[in-house]
Protein backbone atom coordinates (compact mmCIF):
# COMPACT_ATOMS: atom_id res chain seq x y z
CA UNK A 1 0.00 0.00 0.00
CA UNK A 2 1.40 3.39 -1.02
CA UNK A 3 1.90 5.29 2.29
CA UNK A 4 1.09 8.50 0.43
CA UNK A 5 -2.40 7.19 -0.28
CA UNK A 6 -4.14 7.89 3.01
CA UNK A 7 -7.72 9.20 2.85
CA UNK A 8 -9.05 11.22 5.76
CA UNK A 9 -10.55 9.39 8.74
CA UNK A 10 -8.50 6.21 8.21
CA UNK A 11 -7.91 4.36 11.47
CA UNK A 12 -4.50 2.68 11.39
CA UNK A 13 -4.54 1.75 15.08
CA UNK A 14 -6.77 -1.29 14.55
CA UNK A 15 -7.04 -3.81 11.72
CA UNK A 16 -9.92 -3.05 9.37
CA UNK A 17 -12.20 -5.78 8.02
CA UNK A 18 -12.31 -4.37 4.47
CA UNK A 19 -8.52 -4.13 4.30
CA UNK A 20 -8.09 -7.60 5.85
CA UNK A 21 -10.46 -9.08 3.27
CA UNK A 22 -8.47 -7.32 0.56
CA UNK A 23 -5.32 -8.99 1.93
CA UNK A 24 -7.04 -12.41 1.97
CA UNK A 25 -7.80 -11.94 -1.74
CA UNK A 26 -4.24 -10.91 -2.58
CA UNK A 27 -4.87 -7.17 -2.83
CA UNK A 28 -2.54 -4.33 -1.87
CA UNK A 29 -4.93 -1.86 -0.21
CA UNK A 30 -3.88 -2.81 3.32
CA UNK A 31 -1.38 -1.78 5.99
CA UNK A 32 0.94 -3.64 8.35
CA UNK A 33 -1.70 -3.77 11.10
CA UNK A 34 -4.08 -5.52 8.67
CA UNK A 35 -1.47 -7.99 7.43
CA UNK A 36 -0.45 -8.85 10.98
CA UNK A 37 -4.07 -9.61 11.83
CA UNK A 38 -4.40 -11.56 8.58
CA UNK A 39 -1.44 -13.76 9.52
CA UNK A 40 -3.06 -14.46 12.89
CA UNK A 41 -6.37 -15.21 11.17
CA UNK A 42 -4.65 -17.76 8.93
CA UNK A 43 -3.14 -19.38 12.02
CA UNK A 44 -6.61 -19.55 13.62
CA UNK A 45 -8.36 -20.72 10.43
CA UNK A 46 -5.82 -22.04 7.88
CA UNK A 47 -8.36 -22.12 5.03
CA UNK A 48 -9.63 -18.58 5.56
CA UNK A 49 -8.00 -17.30 2.34
CA UNK A 50 -9.55 -20.11 0.35
CA UNK A 51 -12.89 -19.36 1.97
CA UNK A 52 -12.58 -15.68 0.99
CA UNK A 53 -11.88 -16.69 -2.59
CA UNK A 54 -14.82 -19.10 -2.52
CA UNK A 55 -17.06 -16.30 -1.31
CA UNK A 56 -15.78 -14.08 -4.12
CA UNK A 57 -16.55 -16.80 -6.65
CA UNK A 58 -20.07 -17.10 -5.21
CA UNK A 59 -20.52 -13.36 -5.77
CA UNK A 60 -19.64 -13.76 -9.43
CA UNK A 61 -22.01 -16.70 -9.94
CA UNK A 62 -24.85 -14.87 -8.19
CA UNK A 63 -24.34 -11.79 -10.36
CA UNK A 64 -24.34 -13.93 -13.50
CA UNK A 65 -27.51 -15.67 -12.31
CA UNK A 66 -29.26 -12.31 -11.91
CA UNK A 67 -28.07 -11.20 -15.34
CA UNK A 68 -29.52 -14.39 -16.83
CA UNK A 69 -32.84 -13.43 -15.23
CA UNK A 70 -32.76 -10.05 -16.96
CA UNK A 71 -31.63 -8.02 -13.92
CA UNK A 72 -28.93 -5.60 -15.06
CA UNK A 73 -28.84 -3.13 -12.13
CA UNK A 74 -26.87 -3.72 -8.92
CA UNK A 75 -26.66 -2.00 -5.53
CA UNK A 76 -23.70 -3.48 -3.66
CA UNK A 77 -23.79 -2.70 0.08
CA UNK A 78 -20.58 -3.06 2.06
CA UNK A 79 -18.80 -3.58 -1.24
CA UNK A 80 -15.33 -3.39 0.28
CA UNK A 81 -12.07 -2.60 -1.49
CA UNK A 82 -12.14 -3.29 -5.23
CA UNK A 83 -10.25 -6.34 -6.39
CA UNK A 84 -10.60 -8.82 -9.24
CA UNK A 85 -14.17 -9.87 -9.95
CA UNK A 86 -16.01 -6.71 -8.89
CA UNK A 87 -19.73 -6.66 -9.52
CA UNK A 88 -19.57 -4.17 -12.37
CA UNK A 89 -16.72 -6.08 -14.05
CA UNK A 90 -18.66 -9.36 -13.93
CA UNK A 91 -21.77 -7.59 -15.18
CA UNK A 92 -19.99 -5.74 -17.98
CA UNK A 93 -18.65 -9.05 -19.28
CA UNK A 94 -22.31 -9.94 -19.88
CA UNK A 95 -23.59 -6.73 -21.46
CA UNK A 96 -22.53 -3.14 -21.99
CA UNK A 97 -25.67 -1.58 -20.49
CA UNK A 98 -25.39 -2.90 -16.92
CA UNK A 99 -25.37 -0.48 -13.99
CA UNK A 100 -23.84 -0.63 -10.51
CA UNK A 101 -23.68 1.53 -7.38
CA UNK A 102 -21.19 0.54 -4.67
CA UNK A 103 -21.72 1.56 -1.04
CA UNK A 104 -19.18 1.35 1.78
CA UNK A 105 -18.43 3.24 4.99
CA UNK A 106 -14.67 2.63 4.84
CA UNK A 107 -12.79 5.60 3.33
CA UNK A 108 -10.07 3.38 1.83
CA UNK A 109 -12.66 1.20 0.09
CA UNK A 110 -14.46 4.27 -1.24
CA UNK A 111 -11.27 5.97 -2.41
CA UNK A 112 -10.08 2.87 -4.24
CA UNK A 113 -13.52 2.33 -5.73
CA UNK A 114 -13.53 5.82 -7.14
CA UNK A 115 -10.01 5.40 -8.51
CA UNK A 116 -11.02 2.17 -10.23
CA UNK A 117 -14.10 3.72 -11.79
CA UNK A 118 -12.13 6.79 -12.87
CA UNK A 119 -9.80 4.46 -14.74
CA UNK A 120 -12.20 1.91 -16.18
CA UNK A 121 -15.75 2.85 -15.28
CA UNK A 122 -18.55 4.77 -16.95
CA UNK A 123 -19.95 7.64 -14.82
CA UNK A 124 -23.33 7.14 -16.47
CA UNK A 125 -23.44 3.51 -15.31
CA UNK A 126 -21.19 3.24 -12.23
CA UNK A 127 -20.92 5.13 -8.93
CA UNK A 128 -19.46 4.76 -5.42
CA UNK A 129 -21.11 6.15 -2.28
CA UNK A 130 -19.45 6.74 1.10
CA UNK A 131 -22.31 5.80 3.41
CA UNK A 132 -23.45 3.43 6.14
CA UNK A 133 -25.67 0.66 4.76
CA UNK A 134 -27.83 0.83 7.90
CA UNK A 135 -29.15 4.22 6.76
CA UNK A 136 -31.33 2.45 4.24
CA UNK A 137 -33.56 5.26 3.02
CA UNK A 138 -30.71 7.78 2.84
CA UNK A 139 -28.57 5.28 0.93
CA UNK A 140 -31.45 4.47 -1.41
CA UNK A 141 -32.10 8.14 -2.16
CA UNK A 142 -28.40 8.82 -2.68
CA UNK A 143 -28.08 5.81 -5.00
CA UNK A 144 -31.01 7.02 -7.11
CA UNK A 145 -29.63 10.57 -7.09
CA UNK A 146 -26.55 9.33 -8.95
CA UNK A 147 -28.79 8.71 -11.94
CA UNK A 148 -27.25 5.27 -12.35
CA UNK A 149 -30.21 3.18 -11.15
CA UNK A 150 -33.74 3.15 -12.56
CA UNK A 151 -36.19 2.52 -9.68
CA UNK A 152 -38.85 1.33 -12.12
CA UNK A 153 -36.82 -1.73 -13.17
CA UNK A 154 -35.61 -4.68 -11.05
CA UNK A 155 -32.43 -4.13 -9.04
CA UNK A 156 -30.13 -6.69 -7.46
CA UNK A 157 -29.25 -5.79 -3.87
CA UNK A 158 -26.10 -7.40 -2.49
CA UNK A 159 -24.85 -7.84 1.08
CA UNK A 160 -21.97 -10.25 0.54
CA UNK A 161 -19.78 -11.07 3.56
CA UNK A 162 -20.82 -7.91 5.42
CA UNK A 163 -23.85 -8.60 7.64
CA UNK A 164 -21.81 -10.80 9.97
CA UNK A 165 -20.01 -7.63 11.07
CA UNK A 166 -23.29 -6.00 12.14
CA UNK A 167 -25.10 -7.39 15.21
CA UNK A 168 -28.86 -7.00 15.42
CA UNK A 169 -28.58 -4.17 17.98
CA UNK A 170 -27.16 -1.94 15.22
CA UNK A 171 -30.51 -1.92 13.42
CA UNK A 172 -29.24 -3.97 10.48
CA UNK A 173 -32.37 -6.15 10.30
CA UNK A 174 -34.61 -3.11 10.05
CA UNK A 175 -32.32 -1.66 7.38
CA UNK A 176 -32.44 -4.81 5.23
CA UNK A 177 -36.23 -4.89 5.65
CA UNK A 178 -36.40 -1.30 4.37
CA UNK A 179 -34.26 -2.15 1.34
CA UNK A 180 -36.53 -5.10 0.55
CA UNK A 181 -39.53 -2.77 0.70
CA UNK A 182 -37.88 -0.19 -1.58
CA UNK A 183 -36.76 -2.68 -4.24
CA UNK A 184 -39.04 -2.89 -7.31
CA UNK A 185 -40.99 -6.13 -7.94
CA UNK A 186 -38.87 -8.82 -9.57
CA UNK A 187 -35.70 -7.57 -7.89
CA UNK A 188 -33.14 -9.90 -6.34
CA UNK A 189 -31.28 -10.04 -3.04
CA UNK A 190 -27.86 -11.74 -2.82
CA UNK A 191 -26.49 -12.56 0.63
CA UNK A 192 -23.55 -14.44 2.11
CA UNK A 193 -22.93 -14.80 5.83
CA UNK A 194 -20.79 -16.67 8.36
CA UNK A 195 -22.51 -19.34 10.42
CA UNK A 196 -21.85 -22.17 12.86
CA UNK A 197 -25.01 -24.04 11.81
CA UNK A 198 -24.15 -27.39 10.29
CA UNK A 199 -20.46 -26.87 11.02
CA UNK A 200 -18.63 -29.39 13.13
CA UNK A 201 -15.28 -30.78 14.12
CA UNK A 202 -12.12 -28.80 13.47
CA UNK A 203 -13.86 -26.31 11.17
CA UNK A 204 -16.19 -25.29 14.01
CA UNK A 205 -13.26 -24.86 16.38
CA UNK A 206 -11.44 -22.77 13.80
CA UNK A 207 -14.38 -20.48 12.98
CA UNK A 208 -14.89 -19.86 16.70
CA UNK A 209 -11.22 -18.95 17.07
CA UNK A 210 -11.56 -16.57 14.13
CA UNK A 211 -14.68 -14.91 15.59
CA UNK A 212 -12.89 -14.47 18.92
CA UNK A 213 -9.85 -13.01 17.15
CA UNK A 214 -12.09 -10.51 15.32
CA UNK A 215 -12.74 -8.73 18.63
CA UNK A 216 -9.46 -6.92 17.91
CA UNK A 217 -10.63 -5.65 14.52
CA UNK A 218 -12.63 -2.54 13.66
CA UNK A 219 -15.84 -4.59 13.34
CA UNK A 220 -16.04 -7.79 15.42
CA UNK A 221 -17.79 -10.68 13.68
CA UNK A 222 -21.05 -12.31 14.74
CA UNK A 223 -22.16 -15.80 13.71
CA UNK A 224 -25.87 -16.29 13.02
CA UNK A 225 -27.84 -19.51 12.68
CA UNK A 226 -29.28 -20.54 9.32
CA UNK A 227 -32.72 -19.50 10.56
CA UNK A 228 -31.47 -16.06 11.54
CA UNK A 229 -29.77 -15.68 8.17
CA UNK A 230 -32.87 -16.83 6.28
CA UNK A 231 -34.90 -14.15 8.06
CA UNK A 232 -32.98 -11.46 6.14
CA UNK A 233 -34.82 -12.61 3.01
CA UNK A 234 -38.24 -11.79 4.54
CA UNK A 235 -40.98 -12.74 2.07
CA UNK A 236 -38.59 -13.03 -0.87
CA UNK A 237 -38.59 -16.38 -2.68
CA UNK A 238 -35.22 -18.05 -2.11
CA UNK A 239 -34.18 -19.73 -5.36
CA UNK A 240 -32.68 -23.20 -5.61
CA UNK A 241 -30.55 -24.59 -4.08
CA UNK A 242 -31.52 -22.39 -1.12
CA UNK A 243 -29.15 -21.05 1.53
CA UNK A 244 -26.14 -23.34 1.30
CA UNK A 245 -22.34 -23.22 1.74
CA UNK A 246 -21.10 -20.75 -0.87
CA UNK A 247 -19.13 -23.41 -2.73
CA UNK A 248 -22.33 -25.42 -3.22
CA UNK A 249 -24.41 -22.57 -4.66
CA UNK A 250 -24.78 -23.39 -8.38
CA UNK A 251 -21.12 -24.34 -8.87
CA UNK A 252 -19.80 -24.23 -12.39
CA UNK A 253 -19.20 -27.68 -13.92
CA UNK A 254 -15.71 -28.93 -13.19
CA UNK A 255 -14.82 -25.99 -10.94
CA UNK A 256 -12.97 -26.69 -7.70
CA UNK A 257 -15.02 -25.84 -4.61
CA UNK A 258 -14.02 -25.06 -1.04
CA UNK A 259 -15.31 -27.92 1.18
CA UNK A 260 -16.30 -25.61 4.03
CA UNK A 261 -19.71 -24.91 5.55
CA UNK A 262 -18.95 -21.86 7.70
CA UNK A 263 -20.01 -19.27 5.09
CA UNK A 264 -23.37 -19.74 3.40
CA UNK A 265 -25.04 -17.83 0.61
CA UNK A 266 -28.29 -17.55 -1.25
CA UNK A 267 -30.34 -15.48 -3.67
CA UNK A 268 -33.93 -14.36 -3.19
CA UNK A 269 -36.40 -12.82 -5.62
CA UNK A 270 -39.02 -10.23 -4.73
CA UNK A 271 -42.52 -11.36 -5.68
CA UNK A 272 -43.74 -9.85 -8.91
CA UNK A 273 -41.10 -11.21 -11.26
CA UNK A 274 -40.24 -14.61 -12.75
CA UNK A 275 -38.41 -17.14 -10.59
CA UNK A 276 -36.05 -19.67 -12.17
Amino acid sequence: MDPGFLPEDVDLDRPNVARIYDWFLGGTANWAVDRQFGDQAVQAFPLVKALARGNRAFLGRAVRYCLAQGITQFLDLGSGIPTAGNVHEVADDHADDTRCVYVDNDPVAVAHGRMLLDESGDPARHAVLHADLRDARDVWEAALATGVLDPDRPICLLTVAVLHFLPDVTGVREAVRDYRTLLPPGSAYVLSHATESGVGGEELAQIRRLVALSERASSPAVSRSLGEIAAFFGNFDVVEPGIVPVGQWRPEPGAATVPLASVVGGVGRKPGGPIT
